[in-house]
């Protein structure tokens, strides 16, 4: 039998190694003076509370092996909460809630779940629409007591059995669970249709964690800004302080930008990371505007700031840049639910070689694979691949899917056998590839160009177009802040079209914007026969998780209704 690892080890280890260290520190609102109070926990603390909540979930039924559903905002019973389940060997559920009332129910149905944990507000849209009726059994309420449904335990109730009065401290808790035993079922965005869940196994989570630490040479004692929630678990086992701030998590876009300054300064952060949607949003204004009466504003302290959930427009990180001391990077891995992480590059190597390449519409540089990724580039194909071929990989600088193996690299969808059959290459070794559904080829040096999603590519009759080499192009433009490739159907025929957001619009006279574009296509062969169909709107829609994936298949609807 192979040897245990549980991905929850890792935070009692750092309690011992660094007991009195700050493990957690979340918002409790501002002060007389405006200054943001924190609730702080140690590393100690952290443990004993999540040994606390463990031991009470086992004594209300929540063994190991239950798919447990955990809808909780973030907050220190939070990170307990997360941790506490993988101790016991429960099996986390983990949903975005602003995936949708009938995506929630669905995924939810799929997930079986046998306990849930949750705020009130959550509680009631379980009852009340029906999520996991078939199969949940245990319900324990973070918050007040939800005396309407009286089934429900509260979570003061769960400490309370896990910390008996004849107890001065909680015994600690740690299932032995195997490698390959399913640690949490985690959704995906559901960008490109209806949300999957994620199998992940204890030796997924312990890849990644091993993966971010070398690629990033992050060390215990570090300060982490978490900006996204589902990367709780990440900060404590890597030893590093989590500071959570002030923010609406579904909306990252609309950050109050000194909200992220504050903490950083405070703190002493070394690490942020922050989707493409929030840095674009705390540079549209200067920090320096944002420095309190009894303290300076300062990001000085930051070794590294990690941006991920879509490509990263270059002038965006040209202009966090400019708030970082010299020499600090924004480094942009690319990856997604089931693979994480898979590639990653600094924001030195863009500005300095391949931003230039991507207006031209070559694609946006991801970098090289991350050390233990094995990564290839295979020929198109919409349909299931069952058996690894080496004659199936693309010859370099070709466009095709990539596909990935290795320790981080989840096995299955749960209770989704036609999607991870259709996204999964078996090899006769008794490894896999992934497919990551993503478009892209691989350079004469050995760098990853991703070239956009395969769903979004338009196939016409002449020509297959690639969402990203085509969106740039008029990403170029002063006044365009993104462009969106959509397929549209005229008479018959398969049109591409362009989508230009246009949040400013008083500014511009379209017949000579339209113009622009035209003449901006014409300058590449690759969007030269886009010059039929451009569509304006004020906003895209995009995806609840990071606020950057542009819903391409609304877009696209949007269009079709308009050359009706």
């Amino acid at each position: 039998m192979s040897a245990s690892i549980n991905i929850a080890s890792y935070l009692p280890r750092m309690a011992q190694q660094q007991p009195q260290t700050l493990a957690v520190a979340f918002p409790l609102g501002r002060d007389g003076a405006g200054k943001q109070r924190y609730l702080r926990w140690t590393y100690a603390q952290l443990e004993e509370e999540s040994n606390t909540i463990a031991r009470g979930l086992q004594a209300i039924g929540i063994q190991r092996g239950m798919r447990t559903v955990l809808m909780v905002k973030p907050s220190p019973e939070f990170f307990a909460l997360v941790f506490a389940i993988f101790k016991i060997g429960a099996v986390l559920i983990g949903v975005d809630p602003g995936m949708g009332v009938k995506n929630l129910k669905t995924c939810l149905g799929e997930a079986e779940p046998e306990a849930f944990i949750g705020i009130r507000k959550a509680h009631i849209a379980r009852k009340l629409l029906g999520w996991g009726k078939a199969t949940n059994r245990i319900n324990v309420l973070v918050g007040r007591k939800l005396l309407p449904f009286g089934a429900t335990i509260s979570l003061d109730e769960v400490r309370q059995r896990g910390l008996p009065a004849s107890l001065p401290t909680s015994p600690a808790v740690l299932a032995d669970t195997q490698p390959q035993e399913i640690a949490a079922i985690l959704f995906t965005s559901g960008s490109t249709g209806i949300p999957k869940g994620v199998v992940y196994t204890h030796a997924n989570f312990d890849a990644q964690v091993r993966a971010l630490r070398e690629q990033y040479n992050i060390e215990p004692g570090e300060i982490d800004l978490c900006t996204f929630p589902l990367f709780a678990l990440y900060a404590p086992a890597l030893g590093m302080s989590a500071i959570v701030p002030q923010m609406d998590f579904t909306k990252p876009g609309s950050v109050e930008p000194r909200d992220i300054f504050e903490p950083v300064s405070e703190f002493k952060v070394t690490t942020m990371f922050g989707s493409p949607a929030l840095l674009k949003r705390i540079t549209q204004e200067s920090p320096k505007a944002h420095a309190l009466p009894c303290m300076g504003t300062s990001m000085d302290s930051l070794k590294r700031v990690i941006s991920a959930g879509a490509p990263v427009p270059s002038r965006t990180i040209a202009a966090i840049t400019q708030l970082l001391t010299p020499g600090t990077q924004v480094f942009t891995p690319y990856g997604a639910t089931e693979s994480l992480p898979v590639c990653s590059i600094g924001s030195d190597e863009i500005l300095r070689d391949t931003a230039a390449l991507t207006d031209q519409g070559k694609g946006v540089c991801i970098g090289k694979a991350v050390a233990s990724i094995d990564l290839r580039i295979i020929r198109i194909s919409d349909e299931p691949i069952d058996k690894w071929a080496n004659d199936l990989e693309e010859t370099s600088c070709e466009i095709g899917e990539i596909c990935v193996r290795g320790p981080q690299v989840t096995r299955s969808y749960f209770n989704r056998e036609a999607s991870t059959k259709l996204a999964k290459i078996d090899c006769d070794d008794g490894t896999f590839f992934h497919r990551m559904g993503d478009l892209g080829y691989r350079d004469e040096t050995g760098r990853i160009w991703f070239c956009g999603r395969k769903a979004h590519r338009v196939v016409t009759a002449d020509r297959v177009y690639y969402s990203i080499p085509c969106e740039s192009i008029f990403n170029t433009h002063s006044l365009v802040p993104r462009s969106a490739l959509v397929r549209i159907e005229v008479q018959g025929i398969i049109k591409p079209a362009i989508c230009i957001e246009c949040p400013d619009r008083l500014r511009i006279s379209f017949p000579k914007f339209t113009l622009d574009l035209i003449a901006l296509a014409l300058q590449h062969e690759h969007t030269r026969s886009i010059s039929d169909f451009f569509f304006y709107l004020k906003s895209f829609p995009v995806d609840i998780r990071h606020n950057a994936k542009i819903n391409r298949e609304a877009l696209s609807k949007w269009a079709q209704r308009k050359v009706r």
